[in-house]
C-alpha cells in the first residue's frame, strides 16, 4: 500500500447515500385553533430560572424568548385538550381529570404521566352536576331570617357607627 492510496475506501453502497430523495419532516401547527396569545412570560425570570442551574453557563439573549414561547404553545395545546375533553363531557369547567385525561392520551405529554398519575380518579357525575340552584321555598325562609337580622355592610367601620 502506498502513501498516497487512501486509508478509507468508500462503500458503494453508501456512496449515492445523499442523492436520494428524502421526504421532509411532517409539519403540525403548534396553535391549530388560532388563538391569540395576549400573555407573555416573563423573560427575566426564565433566565433567572435558567441560571440557577449550575451546569448552565452564560445563555444567549434570545434563548429565554425561545423558552417563552414554547411554554405559551405547550400551555395552548395541554389546556386547549383539557377545554375539548371538557367539552365532550359536556362540562363547563376543566378539571383536574381533564388535564389527566390529555397527558395520558397523547405521547406528546408521557413526561407528566407520573405527575397526573397521583390525581385521584372520580367516579362519572361527581363533578358538580348534581347542584342545583336553591328553590322558592328555601329562598323565602331564608329572606324571613333576613328580616330577624340586619345585613352587615360590606367594608370598614364608620366613625359614628358602631
Amino acid at each position: 500500500m502506498s502513501s498516497r492510496d487512501p486509508r478509507i475506501k468508500s462503500d458503494p453502497s453508501t456512496a449515492n447515500m445523499h442523492s436520494l430523495p428524502q421526504a421532509p419532516p411532517t409539519y403540525t401547527d403548534p396553535n391549530p385553533l388560532n388563538i391569540e396569545i395576549r400573555t407573555k412570560f416573563p423573560v427575566a425570570r426564565i433566565k433567572r430560572i435558567m441560571q440557577a442551574d449550575e451546569e448552565v453557563g452564560k445563555v444567549a439573549q434570545v434563548t429565554p424568548v425561545a423558552v417563552s414561547k414554547a411554554l405559551e404553545l405547550f400551555m395552548i395545546a395541554l389546556v386547549g385538550g383539557a377545554a375539548d375533553k371538557a367539552r365532550e363531557k359536556g362540562g363547563k369547567k376543566v378539571t383536574a381529570q381533564h388535564l389527566k385525561s390529555v397527558v395520558l392520551g397523547s405521547e406528546q405529554f408521557d413526561f407528566l404521566a407520573e405527575i397526573v398519575g397521583r390525581v385521584a380518579e372520580v367516579q362519572e357525575g361527581a363533578g358538580g352536576e348534581g347542584r342545583k340552584r336553591k328553590g322558592k321555598e328555601e329562598k323565602d325562609s331564608e329572606s324571613s331570617e333576613e328580616e330577624k337580622k340586619p345585613k352587615k355592610g360590606r367594608g370598614r367601620k364608620k366613625k359614628g357607627e358602631e
